[in-house]
């Protein structure tokens, strides 16, 4: 891309070429190109980008956090168990 675009050729058109940058992305570019506000178009990239790792982010927490609770709650209950266990084993010697 970088020597296409030092080629003379518009940043949109070189990463079209690549199929590598969705076609959101590549049409956000020509739009900013042809306004001047590149830098701004791709500050709004970012921020889409940035909302959507947000938003995977907050899924997957959702979905680890109870498997963390029942974790640790089998941890504390071996335990609680573990040292419970011996004491009943001393009364039924006695």
């Amino acid at each position: 891309i970088r020597k296409e675009v030092a080629g003379g050729i518009q940043m949109n058109v070189a990463m079209r070429s690549t199929d590598v940058f969705p076609d959101m992305v590549t049409q956000m570019i020509a739009i900013g190109e042809e306004s001047g506000a590149v830098d701004e178009m791709l500050s709004k990239i970012a921020t889409i980008y940035e909302g959507e790792v947000d938003d995977m982010v907050d899924g997957l927490t959702s979905l680890l956090e109870p498997m963390i609770m029942a974790v640790l709650g089998v941890v504390i209950g071996g335990l609680i168990v573990a040292m419970y266990l011996p004491i009943f084993q001393m009364g039924m010697v006695v």
